[in-house]
């Protein structure tokens, strides 16, 4: 029987071999990860969807457990489970709905896709100046506030009168924070609990969260404006904002940096602000009854009233 040798593949032939093999893998590498590619940003968008719907379930039992329209996402407990998504743009819709763009999965972007674009929100727009009303109390608007934003930031057209604090503070706590008239909230920037003595601003500190004016602040919100985001001081940066400066003549004439507006003061009364002066311990920035900015009236012996700024979600009004 004739016997046959066994042949190998030639050097030339290997070469063939993986030239042709790497001619394939050039053009269905591309092909693969493409498809690769693509599924991740497809799960990426199935991401993005859930969690979506996650925060629109989330919506759903904040408004069965409170009765109330969550205005920020902070406030929903959100269960989601999937990979970590974070998106420049979250917007909460007045239908419940969730608006999200701009958003990465694992720290991958997803480009321009967004959750919710056929829902594209649309609140109605307010300018500095108008009026609105919420809770029977008038509020006249401090910043302007477009078609896109679901928000809008009030001052209380009035100051917080004694029987609006009365109904959650003592006789002898409402006695200690108004004017000798019994109609206005007037009290200190800081809070009497760290004076020496009444009459003694030693010690005594500046702190707002520590302060007479955020109690009454506080428990007027609790009653007349729960549905609020925020209930603080109008700030003097705020009110610097819409001041300029005006001739006053009294006997003589000079300028005087006074707020344009005059809503935004009244002649019956001086009101607070926000920042400390800081120089004293004992005064804050005011507004006095021509518009001025300045920094004094404001101190235990009386002379400043409060009107707070809320954040009010426009779904609200």
């Amino acid at each position: 029987m004739k016997k046959f040798k066994k042949k190998g593949f030639t050097l030339i032939e290997l070469i063939a071999v993986l030239v042709i093999m790497a001619i394939i893998a050039l053009i269905v590498t591309p092909l693969v990860m493409n498809i690769i590619r693509k599924a991740r940003v497809s799960a990426d968008k199935r991401s993005i969807d859930a969690y979506g719907r996650s925060i629109e379930l989330a919506i759903a039992g904040y408004l069965l457990d409170t009765g109330k329209f969550p205005t920020e996402v902070s406030q929903l407990t959100i269960e989601y489970s999937g990979n970590k998504v974070e998106c420049e743009t979250t917007q909460i819709n007045t239908d419940s709905s969730v608006y999200l763009a701009g958003c990465t999965v694992a720290g991958r972007s997803t480009g321009d896709y967004t959750y919710g674009s056929d829902k594209s929100p649309t609140y109605t727009a307010y300018t500095v100046g108008d009026q609105v009303t919420y809770n029977n109390i008038n509020y006249y608007v401090i910043k302007n506030s477009d078609a896109s934003e679901a928000s809008v930031t009030l001052l209380k057209a009035t100051p917080i009168t004694s029987s609006e604090i009365s109904l959650y503070l003592s006789s002898t706590e409402v006695a200690n924070k108004v004017d000798t008239t019994g109609t206005y909230a007037t009290m200190a920037y800081y809070s009497r609990d760290n004076c020496v003595s009444a009459g003694d601003q030693t010690g005594c500190s500046t702190d707002y969260s520590l302060s007479d004016i955020k109690q009454v602040v506080d428990v007027w919100k609790a009653n007349y404006a729960s549905g609020a985001n925020s209930a603080r001081l109008l700030t003097y940066e705020e009110a610097s904002e819409y001041a300029e400066a005006k001739q006053i003549c009294t006997g003589s004439c000079y300028e005087e940096f006074s707020l344009k507006y005059d809503w935004m003061y009244n002649n019956n009364y001086w009101y607070c602000l926000g920042t400390p002066y800081t120089d004293s311990s004992s005064s804050v920035w005011s507004v006095n009854d021509r518009g001025a900015l300045g920094s004094g009236g404001v101190s235990n012996h009386g002379g400043g009233v409060v009107r707070p700024v809320i954040v009010l979600s426009k779904s609200e009004l």
